[in-house]
């Protein structure tokens, strides 16, 4: 059993059958998308605009959410923010969930299986996972050319889960483990991506992201073009518990 990290959209393509990819995009698309589900609203990701506006036409009042380059879409109800979501009540409206690199890596792999973590469930990727899939990849959704900060501890902590239970991890993985290994969750503060939520006025997802680390132990499924919350109850091939802590 391997476990392998990697970055970015196109990254997700290498990893077919017998894969199962964990998606993971800190700030912000799968954290907004972990708490839609969990909230108990259906969440559609699209990898494109284009992709976006037929899917709308066929469900009932869909709220639109996210962003692209940055920038919400033209006729999209919300940012990619995973505060402002939490914050609505309306959850009986299905949310079709669009952004630059996360909803990409989510949509365009060919893995067997396909999931959506955040630092809200990161020990649950492995508590409930390790077993069921001989090979496992995370990929960090990466943005702008770069594997950011916060997607690169994510994934090392959700890796190093996975190696506690038995996986191998290969060389770069086994030294992103290492570099993250006991770091707060507070330790990519100096990443580009929070100087942009700070220069565009948008720290409170950061705030929302630092206050919810762990909270939630359930995995969330990509199911025919649905992401979905799997039942916690359902024991995995190890036997193992949740692993806790980074």
């Amino acid at each position: 059993m391997i476990v392998v990290i990697d970055c970015f959209p196109e990254s997700g393509r290498r990893y077919g059958a017998g894969w199962a990819v964990i998606a993971v995009d800190v700030i912000r698309a799968t954290t907004t998308a972990v708490t839609g589900v969990v909230s108990g609203r259906r969440c559609f990701p699209v990898p494109s605009l284009e992709a976006a506006v037929p899917l709308a036409a066929r469900l009932h009042n869909p709220l639109l959410v996210g962003e692209l380059g940055g920038n919400m879409p033209y006729g999209f109800d919300l940012n990619n923010s995973p505060a402002a979501l939490a914050a609505r009540r309306d959850v009986e409206r299905p949310m079709i969930l669009l952004s630059t690199t996360g909803t990409r890596v989510l949509c365009e792999t060919g893995a067997e299986a396909v999931y959506a973590a955040c630092l809200r469930n990161h020990s649950a990727q492995a508590g409930q996972l390790a077993g069921r899939y001989p090979k496992i990849a995370v990929v960090g959704a990466g943005t702008r050319g770069e594997f950011r900060e916060e997607d690169q501890l994510c994934c090392a902590w959700i890796a190093e889960g996975f190696v506690r239970a038995g996986y191998e991890p290969v060389k770069t993985t086994a030294d992103i483990i290492a570099r993250w290994r006991g770091a707060p969750a507070g330790a990519f503060l100096g990443s580009r991506s929070i100087e942009y939520l700070r220069r565009t006025g948008q720290l409170d997802d950061l705030e929302f992201i630092l206050d919810h680390v762990d909270d939630i132990d359930a995995t969330v499924a990509l199911r025919h073009g649905q992401l979905v919350p799997l039942p916690t109850a359902a024991p995995n091939a190890t036997g193992l518990p949740a692993l806790r802590g980074g």
